[in-house]
């Protein structure tokens, strides 16, 4: 028996990723639906050996479905997933309009799989940022063997973070800059061929871009808020796989050796790390990959307690797609839903 499942902003990126991956790892899917706009109603897309065409979110039934992937972006979740919720399926929400909600858990199942127990409360389970996910995958073995008081993080995110629109304008750019087309930024506030930005999302008044607030919101919420966090976050002209340089201190004495034993033995994290010079990972290796690497854990001898190291994932999947997948699967486990009956409400 298998669910009835529907992902809304399927001609996305994200959104077709989704249904590659829910084909991957096998979900028990019964009915399929791909959820669109209306100017995209009967745009074709891939599932397993299957194409379906795309439904028009505003005359789909929703109550016939037992789960809702949403990733159509924050406007349309705003609009749309509490409506859906309150229709009867859950929705794994991957924008930002939910997380902070405090009745609205938000998950990385390696790291707080205890709140899918608050799923039912509004039938919405929120996706966290996609830098935030690959960082508390590998902050999270840590800090229960050794409390983290500090973390400092810089982000190389690549373009994809920044949907088709960033993809194609770093492929334009690259070309343009051989001669061969205009070079003008048009997504990007810089020209990202060959270039960095250090600037993702809007300024806040503090000086911080929403991006960068998220890191900290987000991991205070699913792993401990007395963590201090401070966050640079960088657009790269890479196409996919987010990397990050990550420092943290401790509050006892951990060794390298120490912290690559713990992450090896922590779920969700696969560690390269030798003193080679291919002895760690790039974007380019985890392109593709589920896991989140960590590499070059070393330590800094310029706090008590301190280690750097550089985590590295593919943004479209563990930063959005897989995580929401492995959310469904989590809930799937659980019991919170349960096929052709939605969901089963639990005592919280």
């Amino acid at each position: 028996m298998g669910y009835r499942v529907a992902v809304v902003g399927a001609t996305g990126n994200v959104g077709r990723e989704i249904l590659a991956i829910l084909e991957e790892v096998n979900f028990p899917v019964e009915k399929m639906h791909a959820i669109a706009s209306r100017k995209s109603k009967g745009v074709e897309v891939s599932f397993g050996d299957s194409t379906i065409k795309c439904e028009d979110i505003e005359q789909f039934d929703f109550s016939s479905v037992d789960l809702v992937l949403m990733s159509a972006g924050g406007g349309v979740s705003r609009e749309w997933s509490e409506k859906i919720g309150k229709a009867g399926p859950i929705v794994i929400d991957n924008s930002s309009a939910f997380r902070m909600d405090p009745d609205v858990p938000l998950i990385v199942p390696e790291v707080n799989p205890d709140a899918a127990k608050l799923a039912t409360k509004k039938n919405i389970v929120a996706n966290p940022n996609c830098s935030t996910a690959q960082l508390v995958v590998a902050l999270k073995p840590l800090h229960d063997a050794a409390k983290i008081k500090r973390v400092v993080v810089s982000t190389y995110q690549s373009v994809s973070g920044a949907g088709k629109e960033g993809m194609d304008e770093l492929w334009n750019q690259t070309k343009a800059i051989y001669g061969l087309g205009d070079a003008t930024p048009k997504k990007f506030p810089k020209q990202i061929a060959f270039n960095v930005i250090p600037y993702i999302g809007a300024f806040n008044e503090d000086g911080y871009t929403d991006e960068e607030a998220k890191m900290w919101d987000e991991t205070h919420k699913m792993i401990d808020p007395s963590i201090k966090l401070t966050v640079t976050c960088v657009r790269v002209p890479v196409f996919v796989g987010h990397s990050e340089a990550v420092t943290v201190e401790f509050d006892r004495p951990i060794a390298p050796d120490e912290a690559r034993e713990i992450l090896r033995e922590a779920p969700g994290v696969l560690v390269v790390d030798k003193q080679e010079h291919d002895g760690y990972i790039t974007p380019v290796d985890a392109a593709g990959e589920h896991a989140v690497y960590v590499s070059r854990i070393r330590k800094d001898p310029t706090v008590e307690h301190g280690l750097s190291f550089w985590v590295v994932s593919d943004n479209l999947r563990k930063g959005a797609a897989l995580n929401a997948v492995q959310i469904a699967q989590l809930l799937d486990e659980t019991g919170v839903i349960s096929p052709k009956s939605g969901y089963r409400t639990l005592t919280v």
